[in-house]
C-alpha cells in the first residue's frame, strides 16, 4: 500500500523498494498524457522495465485514452502520494496511481478492479494442510512474515498471530526491498527450507511461488472472529477533485475488466469474488 496508511494495512501494492527518486518516463503530447505514479523496483507490481502486472494494466487502460503510459518513479514509502500526486501542484506530477486500497483517503478511488487476500505459502509434499491461523500446528512451525518494526503498523496477520500466542517461532523479514533484500526473499526462504511457511500478501506469494524450483502451495487465509480484515479491494487512485479522469478510468475499467483479470491470473494473483462493475 502507499504511504504510511498503506503500509499499516498490508503493503497492498507491494511492500515497496528503498528507492525514493522522482523521474518521469518519455514525454507525451498534452492530448495523450497518461502519467502513472509507480515504484521503479517493486515486482510483481511494477518496475522500470514495465514487467509488473500494474505496468501491464496501466498499458491496457492507457489504450482507451489513445496513449501509452509515462511514469513518475518513486519508492513506495511514506510520502509516496505527497511526492508524486502532489496536491500542492495545480496539475499534479502524475495523473493516477495504481493499486491503492478502495476508499484510500489520500486520493479519490475508482471502483475496485481486483480483490485479494493474505496467503500461506509452504512446500508441497511436507504433510502440511494449513487452512487457518487457528491450526495448532502453526505453534510448531517456523513462520516468516514481513515486519515494519512498529507493532501497530504491522500487517493484519501478524496481529492475529500475536493474539493467538504465536510469537516466538515467527521470523521477521524486512519490508522494504533492496539489492540485499529482494522482494522474493521470504518465498525463497520457504523454498530452501529456512522457514516452514510464509504469510504474505497474495500477489507476492502467488507470483514468487510460481517461480521456485520446488513446488509450493499457496492458500488463502480467512480472518477469524475479532481479527483485522485479511482481504482487500484494490482500486486506482486519482487526485481528489479530478472527477473527469475518475469517470474515464471507470469506463475503461468496465470495458477491460476481463482482460485485467487475465493479467492478474497470469501473474499468480489469488483473486477472491469478482469485483462489482459499478463504483
Amino acid at each position: 500500500m502507499r504511504a504510511c496508511a498503506l503500509l499499516i494495512v498490508a503493503g497492498l501494492v507491494g511492500l515497496g523498494s528503498a528507492v525514493a527518486h522522482g523521474q518521469s518516463g518519455p514525454a507525451k503530447p498534452a492530448s495523450a498524457q497518461f502519467r502513472v505514479c509507480a515504484d521503479p523496483a517493486n515486482m510483481p507490481f511494477s518496475n522500470e522495465k514495465g514487467e509488473g502486472f500494474e505496468n501491464k494494466i496501466a498499458t491496457l487502460i492507457a489504450r482507451d485514452f489513445g496513449a501509452t503510459p509515462s511514469y513518475i518513479w518513486w519508492g513506495q514509502r511514506q510520502g509516496f502520494i505527497r511526492n508524486t500526486m502532489n496536491a500542492t501542484l495545480k496539475e499534479g506530477r502524475c495523473d493516477f496511481v495504481m493499486g491503492v486500497p478502495d476508499k484510500y483517503d489520500l486520493v479519490a478511488t475508482t471502483r475496485p478492479y481486483y480483490r485479494s487476500t493474505y496467503v500461506f505459502v509452504y512446500a508441497k509434499g511436507k504433510g502440511l494442510s494449513l487452512r487457518s491461523l487457528d491450526d495448532q500446528v502453526l505453534k510448531k512451525l517456523k513462520i516468516g512474515v514481513h515486519l515494519l518494526g512498529d507493532d501497530y503498523t504491522n500487517p493484519p496477520p501478524v496481529h492475529a498471530l500475536g493474539k493467538r500466542g504465536i510469537v516466538d517461532n515467527v521470523v521477521g523479514f524486512k519490508t522494504f526491498y533492496s539489492a540485499e533484500n529482494p522482494p522474493s526473499a521470504i518465498i525463497d526462504a520457504v523454498a530452501n527450507g529456512t522457514i516452514d511457511v510464509a504469510i504474505v500478501w497474495g500477489p507476492i506469494g502467488g507470483y514468487f511461488a510460481k517461480r521456485q524450483r520446488v513446488p509450493l502451495e499457496v492458500v488463502s487465509i480467512p480472518s477469524g472472529k475479532g481479527d483485522l480484515p485479511f482481504a482487500f479491494d484494490i482500486a486506482m487512485g486519482v487526485k481528489k477533485g479530478n472527477d473527469a479522469l475518475g469517470a474515464r478510468l471507470a469506463e475503461a475499467l468496465n470495458r477491460r475488466q476481463a482482460e485485467i483479470e487475465q493479467i492478474l491470473i497470469a501473474y499468480g494473483v489469488p483473486l477472491l469474488q469478482p469485483v462489482s462493475k459499478s463504483k
